[in-house]
């Protein structure tokens, strides 16, 4: 028997599993390169390779799947994949699940059902400490919204200009940013008086940012 025939004839003795094995090793490693490399959308790409030709299955599979959606910008899909993460026996890690679902959650002004994502995450961990913060932050903000709510009626009418910073300065509080909001609000005030009229909006982002400096 010739070298070619041997080397066939060895082949051939190796178990199917073995190779599997190794095609899923490989599998994984680029998964984990795309997601390395943020590269989101070849990370969706790679994530769904494992579930759908390997049929792998780990809570660890669908939170990198859940993340690498949310980075992607396809916050729906995230949201599939991290509420199968919040079944895992993994408590940290259902934790961490919750908290990205609150954040989308909250993204979508969904404010009730992001702070009860942000309370499951700390029934799962009490001491995710970013589940913490964002579930204080959203909690005192609903409260002083609601107070604010009532205490409008009474305001003098904003300009044009103080209604674009106050918008500019919503979607920075929708994204969580409430710093950034609030020296958004600061500056316009030096610029126009009645920037006034959203006082009590300032006062809240005051108070939360103090909170987050403390």
């Amino acid at each position: 028997m010739n070298s070619s025939k041997l080397i066939l004839a060895a082949l051939l003795l190796i178990p199917s599993s073995w190779t599997r094995v190794t095609r899923l090793n490989n599998a994984i490693k680029t998964a984990e390169k795309s997601y390395s490399e943020a590269n989101y959308e070849q990370s969706v790409a790679d994530h769904l390779v494992l579930v759908n030709e390997f049929e792998y299955k780990s809570s660890e599979l669908h939170f990198d799947l859940g993340l690498s959606h949310q980075y992607a910008e396809k916050v729906d899909e995230a949201l599939t994949w991290y509420d199968q993460t919040t079944q895992s026996p993994n408590k940290k890690l259902a934790s961490f699940a919750f908290n990205q679902s609150g954040v989308i959650t909250g993204n979508k002004k969904e404010y009730e059902a992001a702070l009860s994502k942000f309370q499951s995450a700390l029934i799962q961990d009490p001491t995710n400490e970013q589940a913490r913060y964002n579930y204080e932050m959203l909690a005192r903000w609903l409260q002083r919204d609601e107070e604010r709510k009532n205490q409008d009626q009474n305001k003098p009418e904003p300009s044009d200009f103080a209604k674009r910073k106050k918008a500019e300065a919503d979607r920075l509080v929708e994204q969580f940013n409430f710093n950034d909001a609030l020296k958004v609000m600061q500056d316009a005030m030096s610029q126009d008086s009645t920037v006034a009229a959203y006082q009590d909006f300032m006062t809240t982002l005051q108070e939360v940012v103090e909170i987050d400096e403390n």
